[in-house]
């Protein structure tokens, strides 16, 4: 896999969560996925799902060797009906403030373990192309140190 693993940290499932599920719960999802194989099942979704995937945040995915270009946005509403438990999940990382709120009102009854990983949004920084990749890149990389903090070291 080329990861060095401490498998004993790892949970067996993390949902990544945002405000539309269109940059970064989707960019966290596939390196979780891209990194850990099937060690660690990762699904993600959003506060709503009004937005495809963000082009840029597939574009510095790609660079990174991370596929992006298949996911489907989803709310936490559309997970529920598709049948994906809240609860069944051993960790939920809200990438945003309002994505935290409603995992926090989603998991009140349950015991669940919470993170909030204060990931910038990329979406409405620079003007020309290059300037919205380099927010992008900053975004996917704050990910990617957070993933590493938290899973151990990636040989990327």
């Amino acid at each position: 896999m080329g990861i060095g693993l401490r498998v004993k940290n790892l949970p067996k499932s993390i949902l990544f969560c945002c405000d539309h599920n269109a940059v970064r719960s989707p960019m966290a999802e596939g390196m979780i996925k891209k990194f850990y194989g099937k060690a660690i099942y990762a699904q993600s979704a959003g506060v709503k799902n009004d937005l495809e995937i963000d082009g840029f945040a597939i574009s510095v995915c790609e660079e990174i060797s991370v596929e992006l270009a298949r996911h489907k946005t989803r709310s936490f509403d559309e997970m529920s009906k598709l049948g994906d438990d809240i609860s069944s999940f051993d960790l939920i990382v809200a990438l945003s403030p309002a994505s935290q709120h409603r995992a926090l009102e989603l998991t009140a009854i349950y015991d669940l373990e919470i993170e909030y990983w204060p990931i910038m949004d990329p979406t409405g920084l620079g003007d020309r192309r290059e300037e919205k990749l380099i927010a992008y890149r900053q975004a996917r990389d704050q990910i990617r140190n957070q993933i590493i903090k938290m899973f151990g070291d990636l040989t990327l």
